[in-house]
C-alpha cells in the first residue's frame, strides 16, 4: 500500500510539472483553473478588480518596478494566484495643518520629520467578492507560507541595492524561530482595491435585528429623507448581541435593568424635547448605544479647487449650535436639555436604509 501511494504521488508530481511545485499542497490535488501569466502583459491593478484582495508586500527605491512584476508573474505562473501591481506616490514635502492654534490665532503647521517624495509599488492579489470568501482565506495562507524565488534574494535588482540587502539581512537576525516558518510575504493582509470608492464598500442595509429596535420608534433616524445627518448626542449602553435578551428588554420595558434600555430612553426623551423645540431631532438604536441626530442633508460639503472640503453652511451651523462651549474653569462645557448632556463635537454621519439583508449593525461615519 505504501509503495502504491509513493507511486500515485511521483505520477501527479510528473503530470503537474515543475512550475507546480511551488503550489501548496492542497492545490495540487484539486482542479482549479489556470490564471494568465503572459510576460508583456503589465498586469496593473484596475477598478474592476476586486474588490476584496490580499496586500501580499510592496517595494520601493531602485528596481521597484523589476521586482514587483518579478512576484506578480512568479505568482500567476507557480501558484495560480491573480496578482496585480498598484504604483502610489507619496509627497511630504508638503506642509500640513497640526493641532491647536498659533499666537495669533491661526491653525498650527507642521511638516514632516523626514521629508521626501518616492513611490511605491504594491503587490495585490485576488478578485474575492466578500472578506468571507473561502478561496481568500486560502490564498491569504498560501502567501503567508509561500517563498517565492524572485523573493529570496538572488534576483539581479536585489543583489544591486543594498538597502534591500541590508532590510533583509537585518529582518532574518530579529525574526523568531516561530516566524520564520513564514516566508517573506508573512505580514500579508486582506484589503480592498483601493481604485474603487469609498461609497462601493458602504453596507447596503441594516441587520434585522436592529432594525427591529427600531420599529415604532417616533422620528426614527430611518425615517430621515437626507442622505447625511449631524449627531449631536450619543449614550452608551452595554453591548448586547442576544436578540432574546433585547427582546425580553423592549417586551418587559426592564429600562431600569439595562444599560442598553437607559440609553435607548435617554436618546428618545432628548430626541422628543428637541421636536417640541422645533428641532428637526432623529433618534437611531443599534447594539450598543443610542444617538441622537439633527437635520436632513443631501451633501456635507463640495471640494474647493484647491482640493480641501468646503463644509455645507448648513450642516455646519448645526455643528455649531450644538457643539460644547469654553468653561469659565477651562476646558469645555456640553449643552445639555433637561439634565441630559449634547456631545462635546458634533459630527456628520451617513442615514442607514432600510434594506434588509446585510449584515450592518452599526452605521457609516464620515472619514
Amino acid at each position: 500500500m505504501r509503495n502504491l501511494q509513493l507511486t500515485l504521488a511521483a505520477i501527479l508530481v510528473s503530470a503537474l510539472g515543475a512550475s507546480a511545485l511551488a503550489l501548496p499542497p492542497w492545490a495540487r490535488l484539486i482542479p482549479f483553473k489556470n490564471v494568465e501569466a503572459d510576460v508583456n502583459q503589465p498586469y496593473k491593478l484596475s477598478d474592476a478588480n476586486g474588490p476584496w484582495m490580499i496586500m501580499a508586500t510592496s517595494f520601493s527605491g531602485p528596481g521597484a518596478a523589476q521586482d514587483a512584476h518579478n512576484l506578480v508573474m512568479e505568482l500567476r505562473k507557480d501558484f495560480n494566484l491573480e496578482a496585480y501591481v498598484y504604483e502610489q506616490s507619496y509627497d511630504f514635502t508638503q506642509k500640513v495643518q497640526g493641532l491647536g492654534f498659533n499666537q495669533y490665532g491661526d491653525r498650527k503647521t507642521m511638516r514632516y520629520a523626514d521629508e521626501g517624495k518616492y513611490t511605491s509599488i504594491a503587490v495585490l492579489v485576488g478578485n474575492y467578492e466578500s472578506v468571507d470568501d473561502g478561496n481568500l482565506e486560502k490564498a491569504l495562507e498560501t502567501l503567508k507560507l509561500a517563498k517565492p524565488k524572485c523573493l529570496s534574494g538572488d534576483t539581479q535588482t536585489t543583489q544591486n541595492d543594498a538597502i534591500k540587502y541590508l532590510r533583509r539581512k537585518i529582518h532574518e537576525a530579529v525574526t523568531t524561530e516561530d516566524k520564520r516558518k513564514k516566508g517573506p510575504m508573512g505580514h500579508a493582509f486582506v484589503s480592498r482595491n483601493p481604485l474603487l470608492p469609498d461609497e462601493y464598500f458602504q453596507q447596503k442595509g441594516i441587520d434585522p435585528l436592529v432594525l427591529k429596535m427600531n420599529e415604532g420608534a417616533a422620528n426614527s433616524l430611518l425615517d430621515c429623507e437626507g442622505k447625511y445627518s449631524v449627531r449631536v448626542a450619543t449614550f452608551a449602553g452595554a453591548t448586547e448581541v442576544d436578540a432574546k435578551k433585547i427582546a425580553e428588554i423592549e417586551e418587559k420595558n426592564l429600562v431600569s435593568g439595562s444599560r442598553l434600555a437607559v440609553a435607548a430612553e435617554r436618546a428618545e426623551r432628548l430626541t422628543a424635547r428637541l421636536r417640541k423645540q422645533g428641532v428637526p431631532a432623529y433618534v437611531f438604536h443599534d447594539r450598543s448605544e443610542s444617538i441622537v441626530t439633527v437635520g436632513a442633508f443631501d451633501s456635507v460639503g463640495s471640494e474647493r479647487a484647491d482640493g480641501k472640503m468646503e463644509i455645507n453652511p448648513q450642516v455646519n451651523r448645526v455643528i455649531e449650535d450644538f457643539k460644547a462651549k469654553p468653561a469659565q474653569t477651562g476646558g469645555y462645557a456640553p449643552k445639555t436639555i433637561d439634565g441630559i448632556p449634547f456631545d462635546v463635537q458634533p459630527v456628520p454621519v451617513t442615514v442607514p436604509k432600510k434594506s434588509v439583508g446585510s449584515d450592518y449593525a452599526k452605521w457609516n461615519f464620515l472619514k
